[in-house]
């Protein structure tokens, strides 16, 4: 009788996880597409100047925000900061405004400096000091203050998938 309750309720748990896996579309955040990260109302903005900047013909989220040494480095940060996200909008108040983490922060400058290695050799063969993140001079590029959006208030909704 015990080993049959065990496995209902294993049964049961099985069930419960692939509804919401499935419900949540939990598979696509495993993938690169720039739409799951909009799907949290924060990312909404960013998502918005992506989507008008100039990296959004040659450049995904992932591409800037994730380390690309190898997959398991890769999918442990993705993890890493999904569940950072996730804790932070089920047991604290988000803020409106997202920041980058000291850590983010360093993987994108990193990824900077990989996507773009001819120019940062020429920048660091020149005579200024190499001694500034890359987003200090080129804030604009990926994450402008409100991308080239006409309208002030624009939904995510209306822009096709990358």
């Amino acid at each position: 009788m015990t080993s049959k309750l065990v496995l209902v309720a294993a049964a049961a748990a099985a069930i419960a996880l692939a509804l919401l896996a499935f419900m949540t579309d939990a598979a696509a955040y495993a993938g690169s597409e720039p739409s799951t990260c909009a799907n949290c109302h924060t990312m909404a903005d960013q998502y918005e100047n992506w989507f008008h900047g100039g990296h959004h013909a040659t450049a995904l989220c992932t591409d800037c925000h994730l380390p690309h040494h190898d997959l398991i480095t890769y999918y442990a940060e993705k993890g890493r900061q999904g569940a950072k996200d996730t804790w932070a909008f089920i047991a604290t108040r988000p803020q409106s405004q997202i920041r980058a983490s000291e850590q983010t922060r360093a993987l994108i400058q990193g990824n900077c400096v990989r996507c773009h290695e001819g120019v940062v050799a020429d920048i660091m063969a020149g005579t200024q000091p190499f001694d500034r993140r890359c987003w200090e001079c080129h804030r604009s590029t990926a994450h402008g203050a409100r991308g080239i959006a006409a309208s002030p208030y624009q939904d995510r909704l209306l822009y096709p998938a990358h």
